[in-house]
């Protein structure tokens, strides 16, 4: 795990992972030693599920053999999830049958976080969820 000082605001734990399924344990790990650490427990259950919703997104829409999980402290009381993938296939918000085995994770991004979206980039993408805190 890496933690990065800024000059101002909080900082912030990113780390590269490989795209691969695996990478969902340490990115959960990686968003509750982050809440734990700003007193922020009540997030780290939320993150740690949403962050896992991110990363299998990435593993299973992304190239390359690399994503970066980041979670920052946006506010006193909000963390910012989001993974970053050199995909530009933007994620879309869907209604699965009821016997379709896959499709509801963003559903459940959007019933736990505050809000979420993506941000494109010339590389790629973010995908991000921010958590209101229950400290």
């Amino acid at each position: 795990m890496t933690t990065k000082s800024r000059p101002t605001g909080h900082p912030g734990y990113s780390e590269t992972l490989p795209r691969q399924p695996e990478s969902a344990v340490t990115a959960r790990r990686l968003v509750r030693t982050a809440c734990t650490a700003w007193g922020l427990p009540g997030t780290a259950e939320d993150g740690a599920l949403i962050v896992s919703e991110l990363v299998a997104n990435a593993v299973r829409h992304a190239r390359r053999e690399s994503i970066r999980v980041m979670v920052e402290r946006i506010a006193p009381d909000t963390v910012r999830v989001a993974v970053a993938d050199f995909s530009h296939a933007l994620p879309e918000l869907c209604t699965p049958k009821d016997d379709d085995e896959g499709g509801r994770g963003l559903a459940l991004v959007a019933e736990l976080a505050a809000d979420w979206g993506t941000h494109e980039r010339r590389w790629g993408k973010v995908v991000w969820a921010e958590l209101e805190g229950r400290g």
